[in-house]
């Protein structure tokens, strides 16, 4: 049963209807179900818990945050319901997936759910504004303010954090803090700490610290600890010893190769130039029973664009995925389009582009940058107008340093019109820098353009 059949005059139970409600796969018609609900019962309809977690889990998944908020204020105003603090994490999740820090911050103290917070909530909280890349003060300003005792899993993302802001000595110091409050640290946590000492290209403060988890800690090294390490020999260019720390994975009963293994030391043969080898490596993984997945295909096609001129061998790849059932992802199509974009082949480049949707894989905002900034590279900025058409359409925006190349270029082939044209949509979508767009134009607008580009970039300001 659909919520749109519910809707059309039958009437059903409270447990029919909530079942209508999980099942109905558009979050607008859920919504109408749930604010006008038809029921058997002759009495006030009651709302549940069930019907709030339901609701609000869909309109939270859809981004519809208008929506849920409207829901969380009547669930606040409800009395005698408590929802779990399972939603309330649901909620500050999806404000984090949608890079709206504030959002999930006001989320987390929102009056629908009671107190207090657990350290559940906190590292929800935490983990959302790491992926709005907030700044680790903030994280640390927020552990400050709630008070609410840090555990493992709160120390592995401040670290994570730290090291994402280059501060190695950071991640360290809060690692120590970690064990003077008696905390025990996890795998989780050393695998942190040897990725970002991999990719600071510290092997061996990284090598050290696989050694003492294990013989100080009791916390042997899993997959990912190896892949990190691997991962950064190959960044030197010292792939035999990432071949033997791959060697010792497979001595090690406990550990199980895995695709990203393969896909790493494959990367790694065709920038130091052993494309010779890829076959047997390929080999020897099959051999193991590991099948090649959507990780060890991007890896190839990106190996291939790399070292070929012709980019035909990354394509066969292409093909390769789809006759073994394997979708490809935007990163396997972003791959082909650096590469195509490299060569010159900006046309081949932007056919593929426009071709995505109908091989189920939309293009997004990282694969219009590439191809912006691929045509501009060429000098074809009357072609690269046309992507710009369609990224403000799509609420997208090139890069800062893409668009400064592409001013710049529109100015030096003196095309005035297309200059005012190409100022105010940038500043549509936030690329340009409002209070300096002075620069940009030179000497090529006249006094009355340049004064129309003013009066529209006020109205932007205003709105």
């Amino acid at each position: 049963m659909s919520a749109k059949a519910a809707m059309a005059g039958k009437k059903f139970s409270s447990y029919h209807l909530a079942a209508a409600l999980r099942r109905e796969p558009d979050p607008t018609a859920a919504l109408r179900l749930f604010l006008n609900p038809s029921t058997t019962s002759t009495a006030p309809f009651r709302y549940s818990l069930l019907w709030y977690d339901l609701i609000i889990s869909k309109l939270a998944a859809a981004r519809l945050f208008p929506a849920m908020e409207s829901v969380l204020s009547r669930l606040a105003s409800s009395p005698g319901l408590r929802p779990r603090e399972q939603l309330l994490c649901c909620v500050i999740s999806a404000y984090g997936r949608a890079r709206l820090p504030a959002a999930a911050r006001r989320a987390f103290a929102h009056p629908a759910f009671p107190d207090p917070r657990t350290a559940r909530a906190l590292n929800t909280l935490l983990h959302a504004l790491l992926a709005c890349r907030a700044p680790i003060r903030d994280l640390l300003m927020v552990c400050h303010e709630t008070r609410i005792p840090p555990v493992a899993g709160t120390y592995n993302i401040l670290i994570r954090a730290a090291a994402a802001s280059g501060s190695l000595e950071h991640a360290r110091h809060l690692f120590d803090e970690m064990l003077e409050r008696s905390i025990a640290p996890t795998v989780v946590t050393f695998g942190t700490l040897v990725t970002a000492l991999c990719d600071a290209g510290r092997l061996e403060d990284a090598f050290q610290v696989k050694e003492v988890m294990f013989k100080r800690y009791n916390v042997p090294p899993n997959a990912y600890v190896y892949t990190s390490l691997m991962k950064g020999l190959c960044d030197k260019g010292e792939v035999d010893a990432a071949v033997r720390l791959k060697e010792e994975m497979a001595g090690n009963a406990e550990l199980v190769l895995d695709s990203a293994v393969y896909a790493t030391l494959l990367r790694a043969f065709f920038r130091v130039g052993r494309k010779g080898e890829v076959v047997g490596l390929l080999e020897e993984m099959k051999g193991r029973g590991i099948a090649a997945d959507r990780v060890v295909y991007n890896a190839m096609i990106a190996g291939f664009c790399e070292d070929e001129r012709d980019p035909s061998a990354a394509f066969a790849v292409l093909d390769d995925m789809q006759k073994n059932a394997c979708e490809a992802d935007v990163v396997t199509y972003d791959t082909l389009v650096v590469g195509l974009c490299k060569l010159g082949r900006w046309r081949d480049a932007a056919e593929l582009v426009e071709d995505m949707p109908r091989r189920g894989c939309p293009p997004h905002m990282v694969t219009y940058r590439l191809l912006f900034y691929g045509m501009c590279a060429a000098g074809e900025f009357l072609e690269a107008d046309q992507v710009l058409n369609e990224m403000v359409f799509k609420g997208f925006a090139p890069s800062k340093d893409c668009v400064r190349k592409f001013v710049q270029g529109i100015e030096r082939e003196g095309d005035a019109a297309l200059l005012e044209s190409v100022l105010c949509r940038l500043a549509k979508v936030n690329a340009l820098e409002l209070s300096g767009w002075e620069k940009a134009v030179g000497g090529l607008l006249n006094d009355h353009a340049k004064l129309r580009l003013e009066k529209q970039l006020d109205s932007l300001r205003i709105a």
